[in-house]
């Protein structure tokens, strides 16, 4: 499980009411103010308070304060009008991500509400001086309305603040190639400049002699448990692959641990490994089974070397936990649905049932390892693919949904989904390679366009919705 998010909630407010209105409305504000933050926190997120503000330096003191606390995103809320002057210098000048939560206590403000009510329910114009300037000052950000309880705005609070802890990610990531990139595949090829100028991103590349010395640096006693802990996810495949010896899951746990070691002490945020060159990178086989572990541990991962979408996987995986490299396969014509697969990466944290337990026949040099392979789950996801045109990066989404795998199909000891989209299949087809897209992308469970158009615009990505 993903640590939780943590957000500082901005009470926006007006000096001037303190000095003119009842000591009770203060007492309303500051309860509405509570409502909300407890409402955001039942969405997953870690919310941290603040006095209400009012004056330039109290929302300065508000903001220094959740920034030493390690907020990773604020999230501002007008409980009455605020003058934008008092805030919007600060709130520019952060370098986290803003969502801006446009709510009021009251549901019903029809021709018979009470008129002392007008006192605590026009934020709005506050939110429209406040969003003008920053606007104006070049600050993204994103915004929701709606009433607090009688409306999903929470809801949509809390997936526009994963999108925006999501892009933070990817500014100053190291990401690692192992075995460098599939030799002609070139659709996802970058540059190290490309991705360090464009995106922050740092690409590395552990030698042979690195990944070696972290295999033989792993202890018998680790392997074993993590032999047990694999076991104890999977079942093995009731065909001659499940018949696997304890020797060869030892050296697949071996390895597994030894990249992990490496990626932990060196803090890798993604990486991608080349089956083909695996053999000369110090690992005696093709580590599939971490990639699984990996992505559930909030790692990004892509095959063939493509640093590029790894990156990307592991930024998304830290503001959606069911986040998954995947490729589309095949098409199924007649369920107007395509087939995700792939040589045994997946996020196993998608994965519906137990994992799937088989030894490879690895055709490619390295000794043949063990592979856990599964189902995805049921469920809506966004497609989303980082790709580039003549015109510079540019990121695809298209909404789908991730129809129920029967736990009888044909293909046990494979990687396997079947992606419905929201489209005609051809269409679909048709429209991202229209665009362009690479044919690798990424999976994302639980997430709304909104959000992740978000995500887009905070890394200044044009975002295509198909």
């Amino acid at each position: 499980m993903s640590a939780k998010i943590t957000v500082g909630l901005v009470p926006l407010y007006i000096e001037l009411y303190d000095r003119t209105s009842p000591p009770s409305r203060r007492v309303a504000i500051e309860a509405f103010y509570e409502k909300a933050a407890v409402e955001l926190e039942a969405r997953g997120l870690n919310v941290l308070r603040a006095p209400v503000c009012r004056l330039k330096n109290e929302f300065a003191d508000a903001i220094d304060s959740f920034e030493a606390q390690g907020a990773q995103c604020l999230v501002t809320l007008h409980l009455a009008y605020s003058p934008s002057l008092e805030s919007a210098d600060v709130l520019a000048a952060t370098k986290l991500p803003i969502v801006v939560m446009d709510t009021t206590p009251t549901f019903d403000f029809s021709p018979y509400q009470a008129p002392t009510e007008i006192g605590t329910n026009h934020g709005i114009h506050g939110v429209m001086d406040m969003c003008n300037l920053l606007r104006r000052r070049g600050k993204q950000y994103a915004i929701a309305s709606g009433h607090i309880t009688e409306s999903p705005v929470a809801e949509r609070v809390a997936g526009l603040v994963r999108a925006g802890v999501a892009a933070q990610a990817l500014n100053g990531m190291k990401v690692a190639s192992i075995g460098g990139s599939f030799h002609g595949m070139g659709d996802f090829l970058v540059t190290d400049d490309e991705m360090k100028n464009r995106f922050g991103v740092k690409v590395v590349y552990p030698s042979a002699e690195t990944l070696s010395a972290a295999r033989e640096a792993v202890t018998e006693e680790e392997v074993q448990a993590e032999i047990a802990l694999d076991l104890e996810a999977g079942n093995r495949l009731s065909t001659p692959n499940g018949n696997f010896t304890p020797e060869v899951h030892a050296r697949t746990a071996r390895d597994c641990l030894a990249l992990r070691h490496w990626i932990n002490e060196e803090n890798i945020g993604a990486y991608s490994t080349n089956f083909l060159t695996i053999n000369g990178c110090g690992l005696k086989t093709m580590p599939f089974m971490e990639a699984g572990k990996s992505m559930a541990r909030g790692i990004g991962y892509a095959g063939e070397g493509d640093v590029l979408t790894a990156a990307f996987v592991g930024a998304l995986r830290q503001g959606f936990e069911d986040t998954s490299f995947i490729e589309i396969f095949c098409p199924d014509w007649k369920g107007n649905r395509v087939m995700l697969s792939h040589m045994g990466e997946m996020n196993f944290g998608c994965v519906d049932g137990k994992l799937e337990l088989g030894e490879v026949n690895f055709v490619y040099g390295a000794e043949n390892p063990v592979v856990a392979y599964g189902r995805y789950r049921a469920g809506k996801a966004i497609f989303a693919n980082i790709y580039r045109d003549e015109n510079g990066f540019r990121l695809l989404l298209s909404p789908v949904t991730m129809d129920q795998t029967p736990a009888d199909d044909a293909f046990a000891g494979k990687v396997r989904g079947w992606l419905k989209p929201a489209m005609p299949v051809t269409a679909f087809l048709e429209g991202i390679s229209r665009f362009g897209a690479t044919h690798h992308s990424v999976l994302v469970y639980d997430a709304s366009l909104e959000a992740l158009e978000f995500f887009g615009r905070l890394l200044g990505l044009p975002v295509e919705v198909l």
